[in-house]
């Protein structure tokens, strides 16, 4: 019975790696994985899922207003779809999230979700919230904060490494722009 899965964690703990090599081991058993990615990320190219350690795969982009569950649905009219890997998955919407669960529920065909829980204030990013709500399996991936405990949280940074405290929630970036921390270390930068 096919499920629908969130794999999260803060920046930086291999999620893209994760979910290519997921992608690879479909493919190499014959199978046909559908790869989804952000169309706000362009950081590598649009359309484009990449690993900080090197390997890329294309995907098709998905937008706010995107029906991925049409999108899905006509995809298996022309071929046999045996799984759907979302990467950025923090940047669906709650309905996105809803229809990825009709996937699963009614293609049978499993979601593998990749995203980052919260954002640099802490708060959860509406794809992420409605995930942790409707998914069937939660799967932390981890990373460490320069202090060696587990990080949980990103903190956003300017130019000179300050954390910053004000802006808008979606502001693509990557280690320049971005820090995992643990819980401590986000609240002595950001909290206090």
């Amino acid at each position: 019975m096919a499920k629908l899965y969130f794999y999260y964690s803060a920046m930086n703990a291999g999620k893209s790696t994760v979910l290519l090599q997921s992608a690879h081991n479909y493919k190499e058993r014959g199978m046909t994985p559908l790869l989804f990615t952000a169309a706000i990320d362009n950081r590598m190219a649009t359309g484009k899922i990449a690993s900080r350690i090197g390997i890329a795969a294309d995907a098709q982009v998905f937008l706010p207003d995107s029906n991925l569950f049409l999108e899905i649905k006509d995809a298996t009219k022309s071929s046999k779809i045996d799984c759907i890997l979302i990467d950025e998955a923090q940047f669906l919407t709650e309905e996105q999230v809803y229809g990825l669960s009709e996937v699963v529920d009614k293609l049978n065909i499993p979601v593998l979700a990749f995203g980052i829980r919260t954002d640099f204030k802490g708060q959860l990013f509406e794809g992420s919230k409605a995930l942790l709500a409707w998914s069937d399996k939660l799967i932390e991936l981890k990373t460490v904060c320069h202090c060696g405990q587990k990080a949980t949280m990103v903190i956003r940074i300017d130019g000179e490494g300050n954390p910053l405290r004000e802006g808008e929630q979606v502001e693509i970036g990557g280690n320049s722009r971005y820090v995992s921390v643990c819980r401590k270390h986000f609240k002595e930068a950001v909290v206090d």
